[in-house]
C-alpha cells in the first residue's frame, strides 16, 4: 500500500508540475540568509479541508485562508495572523487513493542540487524543482526507505531562528521514523549540511532506541530515530507544541468529538515531557509534545 501511495503521489505531483503557482513567502521575519537544513514550511494534504479546518481551529486556534488557484484548492494556515503552514485539497491532485498526509519542508540552497543527493542515496524524486513564485523553487521526493518530503529554495531568505519558544499549536520539532538510521541520516545530514550526533533513549519497553540529532548554527534542526513499530512505514513526523500535561489531556479527550483520532496516547520521552500521535479528520498523523515555558528551546538540546 505504501508503494502504491507513493507511486500514486509522485503521478499527481508530476502532473500538476507544468502548472505555474504564485504563492506567498513562508514568512517575512527574515534577514536575507538562507538556513539549510531547517524545516520551513508544512503542506498538508487533506482528502476533508472543511473538517480539518474545524478540527485544528478547535483544538489550536488555527485560521484557514483560501487562495485562488488554478487547479487547485490551496489555504494558507496561521496561528494568531503568523503563517505556519498550508493546506491543499487532495480532490484538487485527481488521486486516485488516499495521499493525506502532512509534507514537512527542508530549506536547501539549491534545488537542482538536492535532487542529485537525494538520488545518488537511493531516493526519488516525485516532482522535479519548479517556481512557485514568492515561495520560491520546491521539488518533492521520498528517501530510499519511503519517507515523502520536500525542498525548498526561497528567494529571500528563511524565516530566522526565534529565541523564545513557539506558542502552543505551533510546529516545535521534526522527527524522522525511519527503517534504516544510519543510511538516512547520511541523506539528510548532506542535505542540509548538517552535523549528525548520536543519542541514546530507551522505549517504554526498555529495549533501545536508534536515535540522532542534525545539528547546524549550533542549533538542533531535527531527530532520527528508528521505527516505533517496525511494520509501519517510514515518514517524517512533525510536532506541535503543547504546554503541559494536563492541557495533552484534556486535547485528547476533546479529539474524537471534533472529527480526529488518538493514535497514541500520552507517554513520556527521554528527552523530557510527554508525546501524543494524533490524525485530523484526513488521517495524515501529527505529534503533540509537551514543553513547557521553563524548558529550553528544543533547538538548543
Amino acid at each position: 500500500m505504501q508503494r502504491l501511495i507513493t507511486l500514486i503521489l509522485g503521478l499527481v505531483l508530476a502532473a500538476c508540475s507544468s502548472i505555474t503557482y504564485n504563492l506567498p513567502a513562508v514568512s517575512s521575519d527574515t534577514d536575507g540568509n538562507r538556513r539549510t537544513g531547517k524545516f520551513i514550511w508544512h503542506d498538508l494534504i487533506s482528502d476533508d479541508p472543511k473538517g480539518t479546518e474545524t478540527f485544528y481551529g478547535a483544538l489550536f486556534g488555527w485560521e484557514f485562508r483560501s487562495l485562488e488557484l488554478l487547479g487547485a484548492n490551496y489555504w494558507v494556515i496561521s496561528l494568531d495572523g503568523t503563517p505556519i503552514a498550508g493546506m491543499v485539497e487532495q480532490s484538487g491532485l485527481a488521486a486516485q487513493q488516499d495521499i493525506s498526509q502532512w509534507m514537512s519542508v527542508i530549506s536547501v540552497a539549491d534545488a537542482h542540487a538536492a535532487v542529485q543527493v537525494v538520488t545518488d542515496a537511493g531516493g526519488r524524486v516525485l516532482r522535479e524543482p519548479v517556481s512557485i513564485g514568492d515561495r520560491g523553487v520546491i521539488a518533492v521526493f521520498t528517501d530510499a526507505q519511503g519517507a515523502h518530503f520536500a525542498t525548498l529554495t526561497t528567494p529571500s531568505g528563511d524565516p530566522q531562528d526565534s529565541e523564545s519558544l513557539p506558542q502552543e499549536g505551533a510546529f516545535l520539532w521534526h522527527e524522522l521514523w525511519t527503517s534504516d538510521v544510519s543510511q538516512a541520516t547520511k541523506l539528510y545530514a548532506k542535505l542540509g549540511s548538517l552535523e549528525a550526533v548520536a543519542h541514546s533513549g530507551e522505549r517504554a519497553d526498555g529495549s533501545e532506541i536508534d536515535f540522532r540529532v542534525l545539528r547546524s548554527d549550533k542549533l538542533t534542526r531535527a531527530g532520527i530515530r528508528s521505527l516505533p513499530d517496525p511494520q509501519m512505514p517510514s515518514l517524517w513526523m512533525p510536532y506541535l507544541r503543547v504546554e503541559s500535561i494536563d492541557r495533552l489531556k484534556q486535547l485528547l479527550l476533546r479529539i474524537p468529538e471534533v472529527g480526529g483520532q488518538v493514535l497514541v496516547p500520552a507517554m513520556p520521552r527521554p528527552a523530557g515531557g510527554y508525546v501524543s500521535v494524533i490524525a485530523g479528520p484526513s488521517g495524515a498523523p501529527i505529534a503533540l509534545q509537551t514543553w513547557g515555558s521553563d524548558q529550553p528551546l528544543i533547538e538548543d538540546l
